[in-house]
């Protein structure tokens, strides 16, 4: 697709208009908010600001919708790093090396490359959707349910090979997760399955509520259980900007994880989550010391932060060129662009540029304010580790109960938050990795649809997930995510 510069120029000058510029700051400041606390996620924050948006103009709610948006992607990272308690599905991989940093007194660091990885993730995003926009939108349109199924089959074969050295543990959470994912009415045969008679069970187990019990709540029970041993003399958190030598490990992986990350958000269904987990499975697997991996390693950090910002601008592609929402978050949008009178489709473009191109630009000023703000305020936030225990852990569980209670107002969430609670608190003690079940909740309804839809349009034949070559070539990056890691650690082992 040709770029109109004149059409740039005048999107600048839409999104530079005082209410515009407004917006992008009410937004970004929202956003980091709502990032930060559990359970609550943009699609959350958006919808609660429907009514806000019933007379606004289209460009300026999209831009405040946007902003939000994105700026839940910085805010996520925020007590993922901080508490170990991320807000939303796609913060979960900062959790992994983010919060051993902070714990290591390097809680700045790892703030300060988070937003710096989600600014230039941010930014190559942009000029992604700018140049690549539609030819991407048609590309995605290739993938059948087997293509869909084979992406998901894919995302979990990256992610158990994270547990290299333990695969069976990670295979027993990956398959604890696909269990999970099965709870609920059967959207095939309309069948009910796991509920236990309990409707309100009937519509499967939120993931977020297992994300908040195990990280949030796991969280809170292990630190009493290990209350009464010796504590550390207190940290100093002095540094809050990044050395020379940890902006040299960790600039490749977020100029990798960035497109990476806008490619898996253009996919519908796919989101943030797994473009975060895609990111820091492939960087540990490039790395010449992945056993630093879960340690503080900030690569750790800076590409899943790269990958989770640069998806929710991927995420706008499929919604703005097709009208098809890439996640939960971009369907509550296209629910309020069609009711303030705009069809998203391959036409926009031509019938609204104004609307388009005042959008994308007001993403690069966006990026650039959420990037001031975060490294602006880094100091303040590391002060939240100065919080007193007593004090601290009661508030994360308020938190965790709070944002439980507001998603579904299902008291029945409650007991599912402590019983996951439990499981996360035991994962822990016995060393069973957690991002193999969270990403297998995830991605397991829709793997377990796309496979029965594949099957039933080739009348049962195992051939249609070798019939096109995206499936093939998906297939292939499945057998060597699996086995790459056990070549590479038999390689060093000879080497040695």
């Amino acid at each position: 697709m040709g770029i109109d510069f004149q059409s740039i120029i005048e999107g600048f000058m839409t999104a530079l208009q005082p209410e515009n510029l407004l917006y992008v700051v009410f937004g970004g400041f929202l956003g980091t908010i709502v990032g930060m606390l559990p359970g609550l996620g943009p699609a959350t924050a958006i919808a609660v600001l429907i009514p806000i948006t019933y007379g606004m103009d289209p460009t300026s709610a999209i831009i405040l919708m946007a902003t939000i948006y994105y700026g839940a992607m910085y805010g996520g990272s925020l007590s993922s790093i901080l508490l170990n308690t991320p807000g939303d599905g796609s913060a979960i991989a900062a959790t992994f090396d983010g919060n051993v940093m902070a714990k290591n007194g390097q809680a700045g660091q790892a703030i300060a490359i988070s937003a710096i990885g989600s600014f230039i993730a941010g930014i190559i995003a942009v000029l992604g959707f700018m140049f690549l926009a539609k030819p991407l939108a048609n590309l995605a349109l290739q993938f059948g349910p087997a293509e869909y199924f084979l992406l998901y089959l894919f995302a979990l074969s990256m992610v158990v090979s994270l547990s290299i050295g333990n695969m069976t543990k990670g295979f027993i959470s990956m398959a604890l997760g696909l269990l999970l994912s099965t709870v609920g009415i059967d959207l095939q045969t309309g069948v009910y399955r796991f509920t236990f008679g309990s409707a309100q069970l009937s519509g499967g187990i939120g993931f977020l509520v297992i994300i908040i019990g195990i990280y949030a709540v796991g969280e809170v029970l292990y630190n009493y259980l290990t209350i009464d041993r010796p504590k550390d003399k207190k940290r100093k958190y002095d540094r809050i900007w990044i050395t020379k030598d940890q902006w040299k490990r960790s600039k490749w992986p977020i100029l990798r994880s960035a497109p990476l990350g806008f490619l898996v958000g253009i996919l519908p269904g796919s989101g943030g989550t797994l473009a975060s987990m895609l990111g820091y499975s492939a960087e540990k697997q490039l790395s010449k010391n992945p056993e630093k991996f879960g340690k503080g390693a900030i690569e750790g950090v800076a590409a899943p932060e790269a990958a989770n910002n640069s998806a929710s601008i991927g995420a706008m592609v499929p919604l703005l060129t097709m009208g098809i929402p890439g996640s939960g978050t971009t369907a509550v949008m296209l629910g309020v662009i069609i009711s303030l009178g705009v069809q998203p489709g391959p036409l926009l473009f031509q019938t609204d540029p104004d609307l388009v191109w005042g959008l994308i630009d007001s993403m690069f000023l966006g990026n650039v304010f959420l990037f001031l703000i975060n490294i602006l305020m880094v100091s303040w936030f590391v002060k939240i580790l100065d919080t007193p225990a007593k004090v601290l852990y009661p508030m994360i569980l308020v938190l965790a109960f709070i944002g439980t209670y507001t998603m579904s107002y299902n008291v029945i969430d409650f007991y599912i938050l402590i019983i996951f609670g439990v499981i996360g608190l035991f994962m822990k003690l016995f060393d069973f990795p957690t991002a193999p079940l969270i990403l297998a909740l995830i991605v397991g309804t829709g793997m377990e649809q796309n496979f029965r839809k594949s099957l039933v349009s080739s009348d049962g034949s195992l051939g249609i997930f070798f019939d096109s070559p995206i499936a093939i070539c998906l297939v292939f990056l499945t057998l060597l995510s699996l086995f790459y890691p056990l070549m590479v650690k038999r390689f060093r082992n000879r080497k040695q």
